[in-house]
């Protein structure tokens, strides 16, 4: 597996942050899988599987079960904005399950650990400026 830019969003904060990952223990997850904060350094934390895109940049939609891209009808979603009544648009979407070509995934905090994130990923917080 190639280089996988991870995004985990703090929802108790609203900030997020950004981490590489290269191992394949995200391989065969779905979207709403829920996995442990100790696969990517993260020990006693608990993180959802909220989305993410392929190598092409199409997102991964929670509807569709398989790890290819299709081109599907839809009415609403990511990326879509219908003005008229009853009008669908075909868009070209990934499944929910992850494989070897998706490139970014976004992740959301369930459970917190003993550490803040900032520390468990070794980010030093900014300091204010004093005048």
């Amino acid at each position: 597996m190639t280089e996988l830019k991870i995004v985990i969003n703090d929802t108790k904060t609203g900030k997020s942050y950004a981490k590489t990952a290269e191992d394949d223990s995200f391989l065969g997850l779905r979207l709403g899988s829920k996995i442990k904060g100790d696969v990517i350094g993260l020990d006693g934390y608990e993180l959802e599987i909220s989305g993410g895109s392929d190598n092409a940049g199409f997102p991964m939609v929670r509807k569709v079960n398989t790890t290819a891209r299709k081109r599907v009808l839809l009415t609403c979603g990511p990326g879509i904005k219908i003005k008229t009544k009853g009008a669908k648009i075909r868009k070209s979407i990934r499944g929910s399950i992850i494989a070897d070509d998706i490139k970014h995934l976004n992740l959301k905090v369930i459970k917190y650990g003993s550490k803040s994130l900032e520390e468990s990923l070794g980010i030093a917080p900014k300091e204010e400026k004093k005048e």
